[in-house]
């Protein structure tokens, strides 16, 4: 088992999500706005595309060497993740170069030496994509038999777990078929036929992938033959670990900056909004691109403190999302400065001065609950945000390391792909499409949270 320190922080990171959600349950006025999420379509169905991420994620933050004594495995000396022990086949079956999604033969022509001797210019064979194909004409057939097997055992889980979430819920068959017609009318309080079939499209999917991934390269390879499907899956740890960790950071100060700056004012103010100012006057691209040279540096004089690639990667990964977290904290400090100025003159918060609580009491039972929406509604906005900055920030090079799985990365190395003739578009197209479909549901969830949790928005 190896820990890396992002592994642990976005485990702890769960961990405190998990308390502060059993927390909530526990009071009317936070279930309150969490039941009108649960009943929000949209926001569920976002939901339940975001937890099909995270489940990936925290499966590929689960790292271990893998046994030596296996011959099947390419030892490199590095730990791989939980993750990678499952999708090995992907992740193992590298070609030559590029070739296109479920490709049969490399994408660029070459020298081929025949059984008889002759040489013919042509397109090769891939080693692994299409390779248990005898006869090159039945691809079409066989691309469709096996994605009908994976969307038939698709169909099979989705069942099963649809079916046992509806005995532990209704717990007998009678309920289960009286409910039966509310769900598929769309008539239950929670929005469960758009739960179920968001769930079902989900299982389809992945199934027939699993079934695909290890006869044919989905989204094709790239320049050194690496299958573009695993390393826009591989991206996912490292969306979520921009897009929480930075948060982890970004929170703190924020919190006690705004809070303080509102609530005691003077020179205390003053200060505050001095240091965020002057921060928001720095190039905040300017400031992260210095920082990672210094990280650099760092690394290549204390090598003996960075043993392995992974190491160093992570090590950057880390340091990537504290200088985010640093430069991004001033816009939340300034929303939680104006709002703790106006809670500090409200009735409660002036009769509890009067009867002289300590201000220390005032702040963490009257001030600090108050500000919880515009805290929650604020990172789940900055959630998708984060994600993006990470695209363009490795796209000029100041990102993630370049070993690094990362859409950033995917769409950096797709600048010369795209001028090819013809062109390799397949790296862009994943790298696109992966990261558009976290942002956007991580959006539309952030849209259902902030209906909920704002008072303006409140209609009851």
């Amino acid at each position: 088992m190896v820990v890396y320190w992002t592994d642990a922080l976005i485990f702890l990171l769960a961990i405190a999500i998990l308390l502060l959600g059993w927390r909530a349950s526990r009071k009317e006025h936070l279930r309150r706005p969490w039941r009108k999420v649960a009943q929000n379509r949209v926001g569920m169905v976002s939901l339940v595309v975001l937890l099909f991420f995270v489940v990936i994620g925290l499966l590929d933050s689960i790292h271990f060497y893998p046994d030596l004594d296996k011959g099947s495995e390419q030892q490199s000396g590095e730990a791989i993740s939980l993750f990678d022990k499952w999708v090995t086949p992907i992740r193992l079956q590298e070609e030559k170069s590029y070739s296109a999604p479920f490709a049969s033969r490399l994408f660029a022509k070459e020298m081929i030496e025949q059984p008889n001797g002759q040489v013919v210019w042509d397109y090769p064979r891939l080693k692994y994509g299409g390779a248990h194909l005898v006869d090159e004409g039945v691809k079409k057939s066989d691309i469709l038999a096996l994605t009908a097997g994976g969307m038939l055992k698709g169909l099979g889980f989705w069942l099963l777990v649809t079916s046992s979430f509806a005995l532990i819920r209704w717990r007998s068959l009678s309920k289960m078929r009286r409910n039966l017609g509310l769900v598929l009318n769309g008539a239950t309080t929670l929005p469960l036929r758009a739960i179920t079939l968001t769930i079902l499209f989900l299982s389809l999917c992945t199934f027939s992938a699993m079934e695909l991934a290890p006869h044919y390269h989905l989204f094709g390879t790239d320049k050194v033959g690496q299958d573009v499907f695993y390393q826009a899956l591989k991206s996912i740890r490292t969306g979520l670990m921009i897009g929480t960790l930075t948060t982890l950071v970004m929170l703190p100060l924020a919190l006690s900056f705004g809070i303080l700056a509102g609530f005691f004012r003077g020179w205390v103010d003053d200060v505050i909004q001095y240091l965020y100012t002057t921060l928001s006057s720095i190039p905040g691209v300017l400031l992260i691109a210095a920082s990672i040279l210094m990280m650099q540096v760092y690394m290549a004089n204390h090598e003996e403190q960075f043993a392995s690639l992974a190491l160093r990667a992570d090590m950057r990964l880390l340091f990537l999302c504290l200088i985010l977290g640093i430069t991004s904290w001033t816009g939340l400090c300034r929303l939680l400065r104006a709002e703790t100025l106006k809670l500090r003159e409200m009735e409660y918060v002036q009769a509890a001065t009067a009867m002289g609580v300590k201000r220390g009491v005032i702040l963490v039972r009257h001030i600090l609950p108050n500000l919880f929406h515009i805290v929650l509604i604020s990172i789940v906005l900055d959630f998708s945000a984060l994600v993006l900055a990470e695209a363009v920030l490795s796209y000029v090079n100041i990102g993630v390391d370049p070993t690094t799985n990362s859409w950033g990365n995917m769409i950096n190395s797709a600048r010369l792909e795209m001028a090819r003739e013809p062109v390799v578009w397949w790296s862009l197209a994943a790298a696109f499409s992966f990261m558009f479909t976290l942002v956007l549901a991580a959006n539309l969830f952030a849209d259902a949270v902030r209906d909920a949790f704002d008072p303006r928005r409140a209609s009851d």
